[in-house]
């Protein structure tokens, strides 16, 4: 799949604008963003279910969506994985898989054919005939899979699979999806909210801001090299500081925050990880905060720090992490590693209109 210069509109309204993005044939692609960034409607774009303003789509090379051609979502040849799954409750397994294969025309035979077929494909040969209601969130999971892959589409679009989920089994189910998407050997495209669904399910992960992409890398380029302090901050990879540069180096709201290097500027934002920082002893530590709060993780402890500022400067928090637990309200120094820092432009300071 591949599309260029796609844009949508509605009169003034800009929705979606220049995107452009190619997924190879076997490769997963996370659409990644808040609500309202327009990843559900680039979705729906390649879906079919949408006209664009401008630009084109294309599948395996195939138009489908361009100047003066536009193909309806039957002549596409996709499978579609909706947020809730849409399984008919009086239908069977096997009636369900089936569903598609009828509203094409497809004889019995045949039919009985593929749907056995698809439900083997994804571990569930066994269910053809037992009620939806009667399946585990996970099975019927693999039911809407089994639809969606009984037509033997070129791409598989999912919309949002887990969101209905709480959070202990979306963790579980991801890993089983994955694994599911590759052992099938799917092009798929992924529409999420959720970081840790992209990046572990995704190839390729487009991260979409206001209607653009802001950033389309794999999983560990995106995580070790951000484009831009927004997308380091969607992701939640750490602190992004506002630095000011002055004849002794660094400072971060009239503290001396040390001689890092960094670009040549005047102002700069830096991207500050967990990895980049170091505990030591408050009085020759480069600086100095207080322990907010403090979470177990399986390999340790999470500790948000609240640095100190001079004066009213606004309150700046970091993230480290510790092998023992931390009081709140303990005063700890840290050190930073400056070839572990992210640096970016610093972004353009709000102007308001004079009245």
């Amino acid at each position: 799949m591949a599309a260029h210069g796609l844009s949508l509109a509605y009169g003034q309204t800009q929705i979606l604008r220049g995107i452009d993005v190619a997924l190879p044939g076997g490769q997963t692609l996370a659409l990644l963003g808040p609500s309202g960034c327009g990843k559900t409607t680039l979705l729906r774009l390649v879906a079919g279910l949408l006209a664009p303003t401008s630009g084109e789509i294309r599948i395996d090379g195939q138009m489908v969506a361009g100047p003066g051609l536009f193909l309806p979502p039957e002549k596409r040849g996709l499978g579609m994985v909706f947020q809730d799954y849409a399984l008919w409750p009086h239908l069977t397994v096997a009636g369900n898989v089936a569903f598609p294969l009828e509203m094409a025309g497809v004889g019995r035979a045949e039919r009985e054919t593929r749907v056995a077929a698809a439900l083997d494909r994804v571990g569930l040969a066994a269910m053809a005939d037992r009620s939806p209601s009667a399946l585990s969130g996970g099975q019927q999971q693999r039911v809407a899979i089994a639809r969606a892959i009984v037509g033997e589409p070129r791409i598989v679009l999912f919309d949002e699979p887990l969101s209905n989920l709480d959070r202990e089994l979306r963790e579980t189910m991801v890993a089983e999806l994955g694994a599911l998407i590759r052992g099938l050997g799917l092009t798929a495209i992924y529409v999420t909210h959720d970081q840790s669904e992209a990046l572990t399910l995704a190839d390729q992960v487009a991260v979409m801001e206001a209607g653009q992409i802001a950033q389309l890398s794999a999983p560990e380029d995106l995580v070790e090299h951000p484009a831009s302090p927004k997308v380091a901050e969607f992701l939640r990879l750490g602190a992004v500081l506002p630095l000011v540069r002055d004849g002794q180096g660094w400072s971060l709201g009239g503290r001396p925050f040390g001689a890092l290097g960094g670009p040549d500027f005047a102002r700069a934002e830096v991207l500050i990880t967990p990895r980049a920082l170091l505990l030591a002893e408050a009085g020759s530590a480069t600086l100095t905060g207080e322990v907010m709060a403090v979470q177990y993780r399986d390999t340790g402890y999470a500790v948000t720090v609240r640095l100190e500022a001079p004066g009213a400067a606004p309150a700046q928090t970091v993230q480290i992490s510790s092998d023992t637990r931390m009081r709140v309200g303990e005063r700890v120094g840290l050190n930073i590693i400056s070839e572990r820092l992210r640096w970016f432009p610093a972004r353009p300071e709000p102007t308001f209109a004079k009245e």
